[in-house]
C-alpha cells in the first residue's frame, strides 16, 4: 500500500472534494483526503493499482491532475509531511464549529477532523430530525383528539416514508447552512478520516501526520447499548436508526425513559404506535420533585402510553419479527412483545479510537474525557468540550464550551466554564423544562425553602387551549425570596424557561416576578402567577390582577 499526494486544479468547494473522493474510490483508493484550498488530494493505492489510474479518474470528472508524488511506502507508514495548526479540532458538531469560528477570529490556523458526516449529532441524528418529526406527530394527534366542539378533524394513515424524506431534506439544508457552508466562510481546513493520537502533539489521519499547538476533542457521544442477555441477537433500534423507519410499527417497546426515550416514544405514539416505556426506577423522572414527576407520568398515561416502572431485565429475544422483553416487576415475570424495540439507556463518549493514552489524556469511569474549569484535559495542550465529557447533553452547552476553549487555547483569556445555570427541555407534549435547583437539591445545599406549585388549570392560556395538563413549580430561598429553581410541565414549556433561566442567573426574587408585566394569555404568564401564589389565593383574583 503506497500513499500519494496529487496536485489537482479546478476544485473550488467541498462539493468538488466529494467528486474527487468518489472518483478515487472507484479505482480502489482508500484513506482519501481531498482539500480544495490546497488544491490537492492525499490517498493510498493498493500495490497492484498504478497511479496512472488515479490520474485518469480525476480527469474523467473534469479536474486537472498536477504533480503526483509518493509520500510513503508500506501499509502502516505515516506521512513525513506534517501540517501544523494553531488549533486542530477532532469532531465537527456544535462545540467544534463554535471553537473553530472563534479561533479564526483570533487569526488562528484551524483544522477540523471528521470521520463521518459533518455537523455532529444535533443536526444530523438528534435535535433537528427528532423535533421536526415530533411536531408532525403532535399535528397528527391533534387531528385525532381535537378538544374543540364543532370542529371535525380527522387524519389518514401516516406515510412515514414521505415524512422521513421531508425530514432528510430539512437536515441537509440546515447541515449545509449552519455547518458545511461555514467552512468556506471562515476558511478553516476540513480533514476527513479517523483521528488517532501518535503522541502528545501529533495526530495521524489516514496515514498522514498533523501537529498543532493546541487540540480540541469534540467527538460527542453515541447511544449506549446495555449488556442485556440476548440483546446482541435482536434487531433493535437506537435513537439514530429509529428515525429512519419507513413504516410506523404497530407496537413499539422503549427500554429507558430518559428524555430521548420519552420524546421518541411519544413521537411514535402520536404517529399511531402502541408504545410501552420500561424503566428500572420505580419513580418516573426520579431526579425531580414529586409534583413534576407525577404531572408528567399522569399526562403520558392519560394519552395512552404504557409505563412500566421498577423493572428488572431478564433477557431479550426475537421470535420471527416479534421482539420480546422478559422483565420482573414486583416479583412477577412479564413478557412485553412488540414489532420494534428501541434501546434508549443513555449515551457513551466517542473516545475509543483516539488512542488518548498516547497523548496523556485521562478519562473517567465511563471513558469520558476529564476536564478542568477551563476545558483543559490532563494534557495542557489538549482541550475537550461537549458530550464527550459527559456534561449536560445539550448542543447549546457544547457550543458554549467550544467558544470558551477557543478563548482560552487561542485567545489566552483563562475563562472558566460556568454551568451553574443550565436550562433543559424535553419536547414531549406537554413539554418539560427545568432550570436551577429542585426542592430536594436546594434543601441538600442548606437552603430554607419555600415553594409554589401552580396547576395549569390556573393559567388562562392553558384554559383557552382546553389543555390544562401540567404544573409550574418555583423553588425559592425562604430568607431572601430569591428564585433558585423553576420547573415547568406545560405546552410550550421550552418557550417559558428562558425567562426563568434569567431569573435564576440574575438572582431575581419572587417580588421581581410579581412586579414585572407579563402578557395575558401566554404560558409565560404562569411563572408570574406562581409567584403571586406565594402570597395570594389565585381563585380570588381577577384576570391579570396581582
Amino acid at each position: 500500500m503506497n500513499q500519494f499526494k496529487m496536485g489537482i486544479h479546478g476544485m473550488t468547494c467541498t462539493g468538488c472534494e466529494e467528486h474527487i473522493e468518489k472518483a478515487l474510490e472507484s479505482i480502489g483508493a482508500t484513506n482519501i483526503i481531498a482539500n480544495f484550498r490546497r488544491s490537492e488530494a492525499v490517498f493510498q493505492l493498493p500495490d497492484d493499482c498504478a497511479v496512472e489510474n488515479a490520474i485518469k479518474a480525476v480527469k474523467e470528472v473534469n479536474y486537472q491532475p498536477g504533480e503526483t508524488v509518493i509520500l510513503s511506502a508500506g501499509e502502516h507508514a505515516a506521512s513525513v509531511n506534517k501540517e501544523e495548526y494553531d488549533l486542530l479540532i477532532i469532531g465537527s458538531g456544535g462545540a467544534a464549529f463554535s471553537a473553530a469560528i472563534k479561533a479564526v477570529g483570533y487569526g488562528a490556523k484551524v483544522g477540523m477532523i471528521e470521520r463521518g458526516t459533518v455537523g455532529g449529532t444535533c443536526v444530523n441524528t438528534g435535535c433537528v430530525p427528532s423535533k421536526t418529526l415530533l411536531r408532525a406527530g403532535e399535528i397528527n394527534r391533534s387531528a385525532h383528539t381535537n378538544p374543540f366542539e364543532g370542529l371535525h378533524t380527522s387524519a389518514g394513515e401516516v406515510e412515514l416514508g414521505r415524512l422521513g424524506n421531508q425530514k432528510n431534506e430539512l437536515v441537509s439544508d440546515l447541515r449545509n447552512q449552519k455547518y458545511i457552508d461555514l467552512i468556506d466562510e471562515y476558511g478553516f481546513d476540513l480533514i476527513k478520516g479517523e483521528a488517532r493520537f501518535i503522541n502528545e502533539s501529533t495526530i495521524e489521519v489516514n496515514g498522514q501526520a498533523f501537529s498543532a499547538h493546541r487540540f480540541l476533542i469534540a467527538t460527542g457521544a453515541s447511544p449506549l447499548i446495555p449488556d442485556t442477555p440476548g440483546l446482541e441477537q435482536v434487531d433493535y433500534l437506537t435513537s439514530t436508526t429509529l428515525l429512519e423507519l419507513k413504516k410506523v410499527p404497530k407496537r413499539l417497546t422503549v427500554i429507558g425513559s430518559g428524555y430521548i426515550g420519552r420524546e421518541l416514544g411519544q413521537l411514535f405514539h402520536n404517529l399511531g404506535s402502541e408504545v410501552t416505556l420500561i424503566q428500572r426506577s420505580k419513580q418516573f423522572l426520579k431526579e425531580y420533585d414529586p409534583e413534576i414527576s407525577e404531572a408528567m407520568e399522569k399526562s403520558l398515561i392519560e394519552q395512552g402510553i404504557k409505563l412500566i416502572s421498577g423493572a428488572a431485565y431478564e433477557r431479550v429475544e426475537q421470535d420471527g419479527e416479534i421482539k420480546k422483553v422478559h422483565i420482573i416487576v414486583n416479583d412477577k415475570k412479564k413478557i412485553i412483545e412488540s414489532d420494534q424495540l428501541l434501546i434508549s439507556t443513555g449515551r457513551t463518549p466517542n473516545t475509543e479510537a483516539l488512542n488518548l493514552s498516547a497523548a496523556g489524556v485521562k478519562v473517567g469511569a465511563h471513558n469520558e474525557i476529564k476536564i478542568n474549569d477551563f476545558g483543559e484535559t490532563s494534557n495542557e495542550k489538549i482541550y475537550a468540550a461537549g458530550d464527550v465529557t459527559l456534561g449536560p447533553q445539550f448542543v447549546y452547552v457544547a457550543a458554549y464550551e467550544g467558544g470558551i476553549v477557543a478563548d482560552n487555547a487561542i485567545g489566552g483569556l483563562n475563562k472558566k466554564i460556568d454551568l451553574t445555570v443550565v436550562p433543559g427541555v424535553t419536547f414531549t407534549s406537554p413539554g418539560f423544562a427545568t432550570v436551577g435547583l429542585t426542592e430536594k437539591k436546594a434543601k441538600e445545599k442548606g437552603y430554607e425553602i419555600k415553594t409554589s406549585v401552580l396547576p395549569l388549570k390556573n393559567v388562562a392560556r392553558a384554559i383557552v387551549n382546553h389543555d390544562t395538563a401540567g404544573v409550574i413549580k418555583l423553588v425559592v430561598d425562604g430568607k431572601t425570596r430569591k428564585i433558585l429553581g423553576v420547573h415547568v410541565v406545560a405546552d410550550n414549556a421550552g418557550e417559558v424557561i428562558y425567562a426563568a433561566s434569567l431569573s435564576v442567573k440574575l438572582g431575581l426574587t419572587v417580588d421581581d416576578l410579581k412586579e414585572t408585566l407579563a402578557p395575558y394569555l401566554t404560558m409565560a404568564e404562569g411563572s408570574k402567577l406562581a409567584a403571586v401564589a406565594f402570597d395570594k389565593v389565585l381563585s380570588k383574583l381577577s384576570c391579570c390582577a396581582g
